[in-house]
């Protein structure tokens, strides 16, 4: 059974902090999300390199250092006024809207 394209505790533009892996204990911000394979790209971390031939975007080739996708379980929303890793919680705001808030004070995210 796959997965599908789910709904992650985390959003592009999040600051997250990393649970497992190379990059543990690290923290940065959330660049993009790839929902089929449940995988962040986090500004700055878990660095590959990929070898690319000359093109007309890129006329030298060379070596191209670029962030791959750390899993998403292997993140946390990170609260950088208490500088901890938060659990997030679910609630109906005034409005009647679906929104994140942190678990540990009770604010909203």
């Amino acid at each position: 059974m796959s997965a599908g394209k789910r709904k992650f505790h985390i959003r592009a533009g999040d600051t997250v902090y990393v649970l497992a892996g190379k990059e543990k204990g690290k923290t940065g911000k959330v660049l993009r999300i790839d929902r089929n394979v449940e995988k962040a790209f986090v500004e700055k971390l878990n660095i590959i390199k990929r070898h690319s031939r000359p093109t007309q975007k890129n006329p030298a080739g060379g070596i191209i250092e670029k962030e791959a996708g750390i899993h998403v379980s292997n993140l946390m929303l990170y609260d950088s006024e208490s500088n901890q890793p938060v659990k997030v919680g679910y609630r109906t705001g005034e409005d009647g809207k679906k929104v994140r808030y942190n678990r540990r004070t009770g604010k909203e995210i």
